[in-house]
């Protein structure tokens, strides 16, 4: 793959609960963006970030208008994908699972168990097959330059963690609450899988921050999770999410791509289906997606 310089690099930020926009972005800009697997949450920010070319996209809609089950993640991943975004931070809100983890405390998450199942989770399907690797699903890289601005932010973190996605919008109950603690997880919300998934198969490199809000429901001490309780703590949560970003974009332009950790190759040996029983269909809906392999082995038949 060839290098990219920085000027060729573009990052993406998904903002999740209370983070609808970012503010201090040069020539800024909503463009709505195409994509072949419908309509994205919202129109994409474009715009210049202390020098750095970035595009913003409220997860849920500006004014929170869509529930984690309805989000189109596809087209969320696509648009960024037929944008040029080359990086991903996810940012969003969750509930701990440790007493040490208090409100306020940004998890920099680098696994997911995914206990979702109303969401489609691939770009793939008849017609077209792939399957990618997942077993390291955050790129190391941006996770380097999360923890070292994060510090500079005073933030209480902590580097590395299980989030749990679950589908909603209801929150646990207590007997969830404590199977997943049982299982080690750290944290829980409803929106990180299958984003995840769909940035490794389109070859976007990807970082999650988890903003704790509240202790879920497990400790008999706290208050039952409501959307007031949440929100007290968002409010907050959010302005630091926003310095980060601040601080961040210009330094994820400076990580070489291709990626180290290969993200961005990460279809290389993903598509089984041969390519003379492809769907017409299915390589168009993945052409940007799955656009740089299906080019390259177009070239070599």
């Amino acid at each position: 793959m060839k290098q990219q310089n920085k000027s060729q690099q573009k990052i993406g930020v998904i903002g999740g609960s209370g983070i609808y926009d970012i503010d201090g972005l040069q020539k800024s800009e909503w463009l709505s963006v195409k994509s072949t697997f419908g309509e994205p949450s919202d129109k994409l920010l474009f715009g210049i970030l202390n020098g750095q070319e970035l595009v913003f996209l409220p997860r849920h809609g500006r004014g929170h208008r869509i529930p984690p089950s309805e989000i189109n993640f596809l087209a969320n991943i696509d648009a960024l994908k037929r944008a040029g975004v080359t990086k991903i931070l996810s940012i969003s809100a969750c509930g701990s699972f440790k007493e040490e983890l208090a409100p306020g405390t940004f998890v920099i998450v680098d696994q997911f168990i995914d206990r979702t199942f109303a969401r489609k989770k691939s770009f793939f399907g008849t017609g077209l097959v792939g399957h990618v690797g997942f077993g390291k699903p955050v790129c190391k890289n941006i996770c380097d330059i999360l923890e070292g601005t994060i510090q500079d932010l005073s933030i209480p973190f902590q580097r590395g963690g299980t989030y749990i996605a679950m589908e909603g919008p209801q929150f646990s109950s207590f007997s969830e609450s404590e199977l997943y603690r049982s299982w080690g997880c750290d944290v829980i919300g409803m929106t990180n899988m299958p984003e995840a998934k769909l940035a490794r198969e389109a070859e976007i490199c990807y970082a999650s921050v988890a903003m704790v809000t509240d202790y879920d429901c497990w400790k008999s001490d706290h208050d039952q999770v409501t959307v007031d309780t949440v929100l007290h703590v968002l409010l907050n949560n959010a302005d630091k999410a926003r310095q980060l970003v601040k601080l961040v974009a210009q330094k994820l332009s400076n990580i070489p791509s291709p990626c180290s950790e290969g993200c961005e190759t990460a279809l290389d040996n993903a598509i089984i289906t041969q390519p003379e029983a492809r769907s017409p269909e299915m390589k168009r809906m993945l052409s940007a997606v799955a656009g740089r392999i299906l080019k390259k082995e177009s070239n070599s038949i």
